[in-house]
């Protein structure tokens, strides 16, 4: 939940609070160094104390439905960010079965590359030794005439 900030540091319903304590306060102070008789006190007191009730209530519905709208908004952004951290999730799993499925081929490939690599030398090898064994006649092309 973000709260706004004053160059203090106090929220705003943080000053909210502090001006009904105050209020409050101030309302008694006045009451009881009035010139009344303790009769009209006690019922100016008494509807101080009711009007500062019926305030704080009505300060407490407005933080709830503030805070219910934070609670909205937050779940609404939570779950969208869910919804996409799952969506990036399965792309990554399929990039890396992807990658995983390309690497066992170049492995498999070169394994077979030198296995005919291997197998083409042997075979140039035996050629060798053969043709190597055998005795080789020059031929001349003006005999051929």
């Amino acid at each position: 939940m973000r709260r706004e900030y004053d160059s203090e540091g106090t929220s705003a319903s943080t000053k909210l609070t502090y001006l009904l304590v105050g209020g409050g306060i101030g309302a008694i102070l006045a009451l009881l160094f009035a010139p009344k008789s303790g009769e009209e006190l006690r019922g100016d007191i008494a509807d101080a104390t009711r009007k500062g009730i019926e305030k704080s209530k009505e300060a407490a519905t407005q933080l709830q439905a503030k805070a219910g709208e934070y609670y909205e908004t937050a779940s609404e952004k939570a779950g969208e960010l869910y919804h996409t951290a799952q969506e990036k999730a399965g792309e990554l799993g399929d990039k890396a079965k992807a990658a995983a499925a390309r690497t066992a081929n170049p492995f498999t490939a070169a394994i077979e590359a030198g296995k005919d690599a291997y197998t083409a030398e042997k075979r140039r090898g035996e050629a060798n030794a053969i043709t190597e064994g055998r005795a080789s006649y020059p031929v001349d092309k003006k005999d051929d005439k």
